[in-house]
């Protein structure tokens, strides 16, 4: 059987180059993932995000999904790679961040959380159990275990007690996955994820039993939730010196494209956002030379190319100036412009991040070119 995860490069410090192979297909890392909440990256068609944003995995929600459309379709459907045409390899969180961020219409137990649907108000319950049962019929290949995520600022007991829960409902996601076949005729994988906060003592004892726990993955969760960037980079530095280096490592949820160059740095080599689709609805491009918020005046009259360093087929088709007045006059097609631009840089800044780590330059490389990144254009 092929290995899962081989390292093909470890430059100078942490940052590794590798590659993961699923059985829908092989991830080049590091890697970033765009995220398709409810089985659409939004605004942007599976092609496109195959041949012109170059995406080589996609990320589910399962809390959305289960929602809607609901398990009794998604199972119909033979999964979520045929019930939104997506042939390349899937990640599904477990339904414990969006969990989180209904604080106000949620009751946590020991069993699991018990929450408000969004949508009509109706409740329901997630146990660890219940995760693991749902990402087995949306099918995805790489599957997260259960965990509670807190908010930051957070109280060290409360991060102490729910690190603990985190792991004991951690051994349930293990044996309910162990005790119930895949569902689509190809493997699925848990990653286990790391708590803590910002407490560096939880942080080390929570990496030490996710590396334990023997994954063929791991995830650090509960970071970029309102924390400095700083304490994101320390927290992220100290676990990766303790989860197994022979395994991919994930950091969810991030985040800018200084964060993602910084964190693959610290050793990570999977991460994702909804930062590129967000921003570029709200007209902010990023881009090699900077940040562009093209509702700005200074565009008004620019009619070069919209990024003249661009990957995809809207930077050259589109000048600065068009797409300036497509956001000025509240079209739908700004949206989608911007986000097949954002999504592209996204996986073009990794890409690049990858041939610096094979040449041995990555760090110099990285130091010039983050503060290019920050400065608004």
């Amino acid at each position: 059987m092929q290995k899962f995860f081989t390292i093909e490069k470890t430059s100078q410090g942490k940052a590794r180059a590798g590659e993961l192979t699923t059985d829908h297909g092989k991830i080049q890392t590091p890697i970033f993932m765009p995220v398709g909440t409810v089985a659409s990256v939004k605004t942007v068609h599976q092609r496109e995000l195959k041949e012109d944003i170059k995406a080589q995995i996609i990320l589910g929600n399962t809390y959305h999904l289960y929602l809607r459309p609901g398990m009794d379709t998604m199972q119909e459907a033979g999964g979520l790679h045929q019930f939104m045409n997506w042939d390349l390899p899937i990640l599904t969180d477990s339904g414990g961040f969006q969990v989180f961020s209904l604080a106000s219409s949620r009751k946590m137990s020991e069993e699991g959380a018990r929450f408000k649907s969004h949508i009509d108000g109706s409740y329901h319950m997630f146990s660890p159990e219940k995760s693991m049962e749902i990402q087995r019929q949306i099918g995805a290949d790489i599957f997260m275990a259960f965990d509670e995520c807190v908010a930051y600022p957070c109280e060290y007991n409360q991060a102490k007690s729910s690190m603990e829960l985190t792991h004991r409902w951690l051994k349930r996601c293990i044996d309910w996955t162990e005790n119930n076949p895949e569902l689509y005729g190809h493997k699925q994988r848990l990653f286990p994820i790391v708590q803590g906060s910002t407490y560096s003592d939880l942080r080390k004892i929570s990496a030490q039993v996710i590396a334990e726990a023997g994954a063929e993955g791991n995830a650090i969760g509960g970071l970029s939730v309102g924390e400095p960037e700083e304490e994101m980079y320390r927290i992220t530095d100290e676990v990766t010196d303790i989860l197994p280096k022979e395994k991919p490592r994930y950091l969810m949820g991030v985040g800018t494209p200084w964060n993602i160059l910084e964190s693959i740095g610290l050793g990570i080599d999977m991460m994702d956002c909804v930062m590129p689709t967000r921003n570029a609805r709200n007209a902010m491009l990023f881009t090699w030379k900077g940040v562009m918020n093209m509702k700005n005046e200074k565009w008004k009259k620019d009619f070069s190319p919209l990024d003249e360093f661009g990957t995809s087929f809207v930077d050259r088709e589109y000048s600065k100036a068009y797409v300036r007045h497509l956001f000025v006059s509240k079209e739908y097609l700004a949206k989608q412009i911007a986000s097949i631009h954002n999504l592209a840089f996204y996986l073009d800044l990794v890409k690049v991040a990858r041939e610096h780590i094979l040449a041995g330059d990555f760090y110099e490389w990285k130091n010039s070119v983050v503060p290019v990144l920050r400065q608004r254009l």
